[in-house]
C-alpha cells in the first residue's frame, strides 16, 4: 500500500532504519563481548595453569608436592567445575595431585589428534566433567627436575561463568538500546513533525485558496519552501491576467457582433415572408452559435482555477427571486444543502446554467418548480472522474408533462424544440451541456417524483482538501 502523507513516510523509515541499526549493534557488541569475555576466560586459565606449575616440585623421597593456593574458593568447593590436576608422565610414577574440588573424580582427556598443542605447547579444550558441568581445561606438559621426570598439569574453569556473564551483559546491553532507540524515535519523531510544519502552513494555505478566501499564498515560510510559495503565486497572478484578458476579448468580440446580428434580424423582418424567415432564422442561430462559442472560450480560459468560487444559497436566491417576479402563476421553492455549500465555476455561468433550467420548467410547469442544491454522494462523480474533487448536485424539477427516453435524447440536441408553441430557441439545454461539460460536470434528464422533467447539474464543488 503506497503511503500518501510525507511526514508518515519520513517517520516510517527513521523507525525501520533505528530498528534495524539498533538491532545489529545489539548483535555486534553483544559478540565481541563474547569474544572478548572467551579471551579473557583463557588468560586465566592460563595465569592459573602457571600458578600451579610454580607451586609443584618433586620431593626427595621422588614423589611430587605442593599445595597451590590460587586464591579461588570453587577450588576447593566440591563440583563446581573448577579444579587442578597434575599427573606423573612417562616411566616417572607417583601419586597424582588432585584439587580438593575434584576429590576422586576424573576429567576426560581427549587424544592429541582431536586437541592439538600450539607453538607453545599448551592446548585448550572443553568437556564435561563427572558432574555435568561444561568445563574449558587449560593443559601443558612440563619437566620437573634435571633427572627429566615431567609431569603434566590441567586446570579447568566453569564455561557457565562466561556463559552467565554475556547473557547478563546482553541483557542490560539490549535493555539499554531499546530505551536509547524508544528515545530516540521520540525526539525524531518530534524534529520530524517540527521539520515539516511548514508544509502544514502551506497545506493550509493552499486550502484557503481553494475555498475561497485568500488570492495568494501567504505565511512566513522557510527558506526550501519560499521559492515554492512565490512560484505558486506567480502562477495565480498570471492566471488571473489570463482570465481577465479572455473576458475583456470575449467582452470586445460579443460587443462587435451584437450590433450586426441585430442589423440582420431587423433587415428580416422587412424582407418577403419566405427570406425573412430564413435570414431570420439563420440569424438566431448564429448568434447563438457565437454566444456558445464565446462561453466555451471564456470558461476554458479560466477552467481548473483555484480562483473559481460560487456561494450557491446567494446566487440560487437570486434566480428564484427573478422567475418569482416573472412567472407570478407558478411556486418556486429553494433548497440548499448545507447552507454554505459552494460551487466551482463562475458565478455568471452558474447563473446562465441554472437560468436556463429554471426557464424551461417555467414554461411547462403547471404551478410548481422545485430547485435543490446539495453535496453530491461518494458514487456521483463528474464527466472527468477525479477522485481528489468534491462534487455538488444541482436539480430543477417541475410537475409539467415530462418527457419521454426518446423526447429526452431528441431535446439535447442542440436547436431542437419539441413545442413549437412555446417561445424560444431550442439552445437552452444545449448550452447548459456546453457549460456544465467545459466544467468537467454533467447535465442529466429524467421523469421527476411530480411526473414533470427532473434536470440534474452534476458540477465541482469547492474542496476543502487539496493535498
Amino acid at each position: 500500500m503506497r503511503i500518501k502523507s510525507l511526514t508518515a513516510r519520513v517517520l516510517l523509515l527513521t523507525t525501520v532504519w533505528s530498528t534495524v541499526a539498533l538491532v545489529v549493534i545489539g548483535l555486534l557488541i553483544s559478540t565481541l563481548y563474547r569474544k572478548s569475555a572467551e579471551r579473557g576466560f583463557q588468560d586465566l586459565l592460563r595465569a592459573q595453569l602457571y600458578n600451579v606449575i610454580n607451586s609443584v616440585t618433586i620431593g626427595d623421597q621422588g614423589a611430587l608436592s605442593g599445595s597451590p593456593q590460587l586464591g579461588d574458593l570453587r577450588f576447593a568447593q566440591p563440583k563446581t567445575g573448577w579444579y587442578w590436576v597434575v599427573e606423573p608422565l612417562g616411566t616417572y610414577t607417583t601419586a597424582p595431585l588432585v584439587s580438593p574440588s575434584l576429590g576422586s573424580a576424573l576429567i576426560p582427556v581427549p587424544s592429541v589428534v582431536e586437541a592439538p598443542f600450539d607453538k607453545n605447547y599448551e592446548r585448550y579444550y572443553q568437556v564435561t566433567d563427572a558432574s555435568g558441568n561444561r568445563v574449558q581445561v587449560a593443559e601443558t606438559e612440563v619437566v620437573l627436575d634435571t633427572d627429566g621426570r615431567a609431569a603434566r598439569f590441567r586446570v579447568t574453569g566453569n564455561v557457565d561463568v562466561v556463559e552467565d556473564d554475556v547473557r547478563t551483559f546482553s541483557h542490560s546491553l539490549y535493555l539499554a538500546l531499546a530505551g536509547f532507540g524508544v528515545g530516540s524515535l521520540i525526539v525524531n519523531a518530534l524534529a520530524i513533525l517540527y521539520g515539516l510544519k511548514p508544509l502544514d502552513k502551506a497545506r493550509a494555505a493552499l486550502e484557503r485558496i481553494r475555498a475561497g478566501e485568500s488570492e495568494q499564498l501567504k505565511g512566513d515560510f522557510p527558506r526550501e519552501i519560499l521559492p515554492l510559495a512565490n512560484e505558486v503565486n506567480a502562477l495565480i497572478d498570471s492566471n488571473r491576467r489570463i482570465v481577465e484578458r479572455a473576458r475583456m476579448q470575449v467582452g470586445n468580440l460579443a460587443h462587435s457582433l451584437k450590433t450586426p446580428i441585430a442589423v440582420l434580424l431587423n433587415e428580416a423582418r422587412v424582407l418577403e415572408k419566405s427570406h425573412g424567415e430564413l435570414v431570420r432564422s439563420q440569424a438566431e442561430s448564429m448568434q447563438g452559435q457565437v454566444q456558445s462559442y464565446l462561453n466555451r472560450a471564456r470558461i476554458a480560459a479560466q477552467r481548473e482555477s483555484v480562483l473559481a468560487r460560487t456561494d450557491a444559497e446567494p446566487a440560487l436566491e437570486r434566480l428564484v427571486r427573478v422567475m418569482r417576479r416573472l412567472n407570478v402563476d407558478t411556486e418556486f421553492d429553494l433548497v440548499v444543502s448545507p447552507p454554505h455549500l459552494a460551487v466551482a465555476m463562475e458565478q455568471q455561468d452558474l447563473e446562465e446554467t441554472v437560468g436556463n433550467l429554471l426557464e424551461n420548467a417555467a414554461r411547462f410547469a403547471k404551478s410548481r418548480v422545485r430547485l435543490s442544491a446539495v453535496e453530491a454522494g461518494e458514487d456521483v462523480k463528474g464527466a472527468e472522474a477525479s477522485a481528489r474533487r468534491h462534487w455538488v448536485e444541482l436539480a430543477v424539477e417541475d410537475d409539467g408533462p415530462g418527457l419521454e427516453p426518446d423526447q429526452i435524447r431528441e431535446a439535447l440536441k442542440r436547436g431542437r424544440r419539441l413545442d413549437e408553441s412555446k417561445p424560444g430557441t431550442g439552445l437552452g439545454l444545449s448550452i447548459v451541456t456546453e457549460i456544465s461539460n467545459e466544467y468537467q460536470g454533467r447535465l442529466e434528464l429524467s421523469r421527476g417524483e411530480w411526473g414533470g422533467l427532473k434536470a440534474k447539474l452534476i458540477l465541482p464543488g469547492v474542496t476543502k482538501d487539496v493535498a
